[in-house]
This record gives structure tokens, sequence and C-alpha cells, in this order.
């Protein structure tokens, strides 16, 4: 399902409309890692593909930090904005519409906090990711992350139909080492369950469903309806039982 002639951010802003996280975790995961960072009032933190914003609005919430969201759909950055004028209306918080990767801070190795959560795409892959977030935080900052990864060896067909590679991702264990490599810490991992994907993917059906009532003349929605029964296929044939994910949280070596 390579092929897209609806615009993406469309399609992602449709499905993704009831989300408040556009990852398959939960609140509650969330909330652990921010309680864990214990920032402090002023603290700077960016978040790459940062969604609807949601991470910088808890933090800004709860911290008061400041900081940069960056993100490439015009659809979550509107959201963004309006959720932080919203909540924390006097937070110091910049959201920029922009592609991530070539997102440049004024000061390098700035940020107490950098993140890229699950759009590790944006940096090819994660250890792209994890050295571009490294590169940005500042020593013994910490970088946080969220990446799937093999629960199994996946099925070929599975990875035929939906256009991956075995390569694409590590293992669990392969997602913490890779970090070690790089020079990280690792903090902290909260796994994904089965009631965090499902609600991930099968929200996204209910949400598809109830635009195309509204919107039955939408000349882009027979290929949103093709998108969404290829996704469901692949998650019930082959990814729910193959594909985990989680959240990860490293600190950058003062030395590095």
């Amino acid at each position: 399902m390579s092929d897209w002639k609806i615009d993406r951010w469309k399609f992602y802003d449709i499905t993704h409309r009831r989300h408040m996280l556009c990852n398959p975790t939960s609140l509650s995961k969330l909330d652990d890692v921010i309680a864990l960072l214990g920032l402090e009032p002023g603290a700077r933190v960016v978040d790459i593909a940062c969604g609807k914003g949601e991470l910088l609005a808890r933090l800004a919430e709860r911290c008061g930090v400041s900081g940069v969201g960056v993100d490439l759909s015009p659809f979550c950055i509107a959201d963004a904005r309006k959720k932080l004028a919203e909540r924390a209306p006097q937070a110091k918080i910049e959201f920029v519409q922009m592609d991530g990767a070539k997102y440049r801070p004024q000061r390098p190795e700035s940020f107490d906090l950098a993140s890229c959560i699950g759009a590790s795409w944006v940096f090819g892959g994660h250890r792209g990711t994890l050295r571009a977030l490294k590169g940005i935080a500042a020593p013994s900052g910490y970088v946080f992350v969220g990446e799937p990864f093999w629960i199994k060896e996946p099925d070929p067909e599975h990875l035929k139909f939906d256009e991956l590679t075995r390569e694409m991702f590590a293992d669990h264990y392969g997602n913490v080492r890779i970090a070690e490599e790089e020079g990280l810490v690792p903090l902290y991992a909260a796994v994904s369950s089965g009631d965090d994907w499902d609600r991930y993917e099968m929200l996204q059906w209910f949400t598809a469903d109830e635009y195309a009532a509204a919107n039955p003349n939408d000349p882009d929605l027979p290929e949103i309806q093709e998108k969404m029964a290829h996704a469901r296929e692949v998650y019930l044939r082959w990814q729910r039982g193959t594909l985990g994910w989680a959240l990860y949280l490293f600190r950058k070596s003062a030395s590095r």
C-alpha cells in the first residue's frame, strides 16, 4: 500500500481524530515516564514528530518546561497549538511545521530532553534517531523514543503483504543494545500491551467508518477505506502477535 493519492496527512488526521497519542501506548505509561523524568521548571524539551503535542502539553502542565515541537503534518501542528493554548497558555513552547530531520536547534546539545516517539522513519531508523537526538540533548540529558520491535520472527508473507523487511526493526533486546552501542545509558522501558495495540488500531477503524458516514461524497473515501481494510488485515492476521512496541528512556553520558 505504498501508493498514495490522498494527502497522507489528511488520511492520518481522519484516522487519528479520536487519539490523544498517535502511537500504540497508553497515557498511564507516558505518565510513568514523565514522573521518572522529574524535570524542573524551565527545563528545555524538543519533541521531533510531536504529533498532537500531548507529551509537551503534559510536561508544560506538570513541570513547567519550555521547548519546541516539530511535525510535518499541518493538522497535527494545528491540534498541538490549540491544545497548548487551552491547557498551558503561558508555556514557552513553540510548534514548528517542518521535516524533523532538518530541524537544527540554535545551540547544539542544549535540550534536557530530546524525544521522537514512534517516528524513527524521520531519521532512517532506530539507530539514526538515537544519534540525531543524542546530538541535540545536553550532556547527561535524556533521550526518549518510541520504537517497534519484533516479538518473533515475522512471516515472509507478512513482510511481503505489508512491504516490510526483517531489518527494519530489531527485537526488544536489540533496541536497547543499539542505544548502548551509541553510548546511551538505558533507564526505563514501557512495553505496550495487547490492549494498547488494540485500542490504537481499532480506534482507527471506528474513526474511519465514522468519517465515511459523515462524508459519503469525499472523493478520497475509496482510498481511505481500501487502506483501512489493508491495515485491518495486516493487524489481525499477523501483526498483533508479531510486532511489539515500547517507550524507551535513555540518558546521554556526560562525556558524549
